[in-house]
Parts: structure tokens; sequence; C-alpha cells
């Protein structure tokens, strides 16, 4: 068996892995990455025709926004994930559209190839643990990633080779449950993968959740001493929910502002308490009910809401802060000028919060820094999985090629064998 990078490996984004051999071929993910007007994967058109199964463990873009040139390629089977990711994707499409032709660019496929995705659901085809045939020769389990709602890891059977990829992996959500090597097929626990493809986004950065969320307070505590508020950006589904109902714990009686779309996600995850922790659900309902979130959805709403002219936390639906409602409130915030933004998650080269952070505004009117949210994994985090799920050969992935390679030193310093720093159009044969 062979696994073929065809993005997402030695880089961030535009997750992307072909698994096959002269009968099976399996393709994991197949994302885009926010560069420009977009990189995609290196798909080759020859092999699409022929692949056995297709699988997505979730719907952030850099794992799912190339889907659709399988199907302009002649992919024709299936595409499976579970209900709640393929019911995401809509939203995550019509977004990728927009900032695609706002960069003078035009999609590699057409709506009819995004139409024509079809999907199989794992969560329906069997539960957690359960092994499920996919495809002839193919057989998957899955289990929770604690990532975003419906986000997956899978262990795949090929053949005689099994194959175990995390998916975006964190157990340190506010909100969503992860499941554990206890989750694997019956029988499976201590044995080995042939194969693992692990999320080490973080590289060997060993920091728990705890200790930044206390960070984040503290800095988000100092501004409001200061009397000014603060800008969080946030994607649509993910941390922004997690970080609104810490908030609304942490901070009582100061005002949360939050972009209707970052509210109304919380709907999806009440519907589908399956994929939170326990307690969960409650904390959400106590933050919607709660009568200083505020939710906005129109300019009127957003000015209304900064001429209240209270310290308060703004939520907008952007974490790179590339769109213009996103810049609108850096403007207003730095014109007040005692306003600060706080960057949580990953930035693209380029990206209007990189180039924030990079080149701090001369006037000073609003301050910019970055403090993670966790929703990936660093060096600790690598090595508990390794210890729980075990693998023969391992290729750590989501991150840059350095950042790769210094981690493998790392661990195989610590006596992990089989650790693999790949990058985009390379292979490995196990």
């Amino acid at each position: 068996m062979q696994l073929d990078i065809w993005g997402g490996a030695g880089e961030h984004g535009r997750s992307c892995y072909l698994l096959h051999n002269d009968r099976t071929g399996v393709l994991l993910d197949c994302g885009v990455k926010k560069t420009g007007a977009g990189q995609y994967p290196l798909v080759d058109p020859n092999v699409i025709p022929r692949l056995n199964a297709v699988f997505l463990s979730h719907a952030h873009e850099d794992h799912s926004m190339a889907l659709p040139l399988l199907y302009k390629h002649g992919y024709r089977g299936v595409v499976w994930t579970t209900r709640a990711t393929a019911q995401q994707l809509d939203t995550y499409f019509a977004s990728w559209k927009k900032y695609v032709r706002g960069q003078s660019a035009e999609l590699p496929y057409g709506d009819e190839h995004v139409e024509a995705i079809r999907f199989a659901y794992l969560e329906e085809a069997g539960a957690s643990g359960e092994w499920i045939d996919a495809a002839p020769h193919v057989k998957v389990s899955w289990g929770r990633s604690g990532h975003l709602v419906g986000s997956v890891w899978l262990m795949l059977e090929l053949e005689d080779k099994r194959v175990f990829f995390s998916g975006d992996y964190s157990s340190e959500s506010v909100l969503l449950a992860a499941d554990g090597p206890e989750a694997l097929p019956s029988g499976m626990a201590g044995q080995y993968a042939d194969l693992a493809v692990i999320d080490a986004a973080y590289g060997m950065d060993v920091e728990a959740q705890p200790v930044l969320l206390e960070r984040l307070a503290a800095r988000i505590g100092q501004a409001l001493a200061q009397g000014g508020s603060v800008l969080l950006p946030v994607p649509a589904f993910g941390r922004g929910q997690d970080m609104l109902v810490w908030a609304r714990e942490r901070f009582p009686g100061v005002p949360l502002v939050a972009e209707r779309e970052l509210l109304q996600a919380f709907g999806p995850m009440l519907d589908r308490p399956e994929w939170l922790k326990p307690g969960a659900a409650e904390r959400i309902r106590r933050c919607l009910e709660e009568p200083r979130v505020v939710a906005v959805a129109t300019d009127v709403g957003r000015e209304q809401a900064l001429a209240a002219g209270r310290s308060a936390l703004y939520f907008t639906a952007d974490g790179m802060m590339q769109s213009e409602r996103a810049q609108w409130y850096y403007r207003r915030l730095a014109a007040a000028g005692n306003g600060c933004v706080i960057l949580t998650g990953h930035l693209a080269a380029g990206s209007f919060g990189q180039r924030l952070l990079n080149e701090p505004d001369s006037e000073g009117g609003c301050s910019v820094e970055a403090i993670r949210y966790k929703v990936h994994q660093g060096v600790a985090d690598v090595r508990r999985m390794l210890r729980a799920f075990g693998s023969r050969q391992t290729v750590p992935v989501h991150t840059g090629r350095s950042a790769t390679d210094a981690l493998c030193a790392a661990l195989a310093a610590e006596g992990f064998a089989g650790l693999h720093s790949l990058g985009p159009g390379e292979a490995l044969r196990f």
C-alpha cells in the first residue's frame, strides 16, 4: 500500500491523502489552502475515476472545498462523512465561492459539481467503534475528534493494512466530546496500525488549554479594566461557540455582542447532543438565554451595539479577518482609541489578520495580538495519541515542513520510531 500526499502534510491547509495499491484506492479529505485565490490539492485526474471510496473528516474548508474537483474528474461514488458535516457544507461552499470571487478569480469547478456530491453517513451505517463495509476491500470505523460537531477520526482496513487518520483532533474543547482508543473496533485496543496520519498542527507547542485560557482571560480583563472593548474574530463553526460559552461564564456582567450566525450554530449542537461533553447542552442554553448576549445581523444593529459605549466583547465570524465586516469592527475599535483584537487561530499568509499582527497600526488605536485557543494538537497531544492508538509508521500533518521536522526529531529522540516528515507530492510505501 502507498500513501500519496496530495496536500496537508508539510503545510497548513488542503488536507488530501491518497491510499492505494494496484486494486484499491481511497482518498482522505479534499480541501483547499486559503492563500491568494486558493491552492488546491495535487489531484491526479487519471486516479479519481478509479477511487473505491472518499472519506471526509469534517466540514472546514481546508478539508472539504476541493471535493467537487473529484466529481469534475469522474468520481461517481459517495463521500463517507457524518450527517452533521454534510449539512454544514452548503455554508462553506457559499463562503468559499464568495472569497474566490473577491480575489477576482473563478472556482476550478462548477455548481453542477458541487450538486453532484453524494454522501453516505458513517453514524447511520454503524456506531462509533463498529466496522462498516464502505466499499469492496475497504472497511472503516470512526470516533468523535472533538474539533467540530460531526468531526471524526477514522480507522481504515484496506485489504490487509490498517490506517489511522486523526482528522483535526482535540480533547480540550469546552463543549465537544472526543473519543479515545476505547472507541476502536472490538479487539483492536493495544494493536498497532500499519500507518497513522496524525494532526500535529501546533508542532512543538506543549501548552495545555487551561494555561492558554488563563492568558486569554488576563488579556481580556486588562482591556476591559482600561475601559476598552475586545474583538474576537472566530470561524463560523468551531472554536467560536466554545469561546462564547467560556466568555459568558468567565466575564459576568460584560456584554457579549456576537454575529447571529455564531449563535445560530448552537442550534445544530443542541440538535445533536451526542457530539457534546456531559453538561455542555445546558451551558449552551444558559448562554442563549443570557440577556447580555446580544445577536447582531445588520449594520444598524452593529452600530447600535457600538454606540452603547460600554466595554464589551465582540465576536465576528471570520477568524482571519478577511471580510469587510471584520475589518469594519477593527476600524471602529481603532477609532475609539482603546480597542484590542485577539486572534486565536491560524492566519493564512497575506490575510488581513496576519498583516495586522505583523505590521501594527502606527497610530496605536487598536492593539492586536495572538493567543491560541486549541483546536488541534501540539507535541504533548501527539505523544499521547501515539501511545494510545499506536502505529508502525506515522506521518504528522497540518503544519509547515520545518515544524514537522522538529517534531519528528524530538519524538524520535524519545524513542518513537517510524516517523516521517513529508510534503505535497511525496509518497510513503507501507
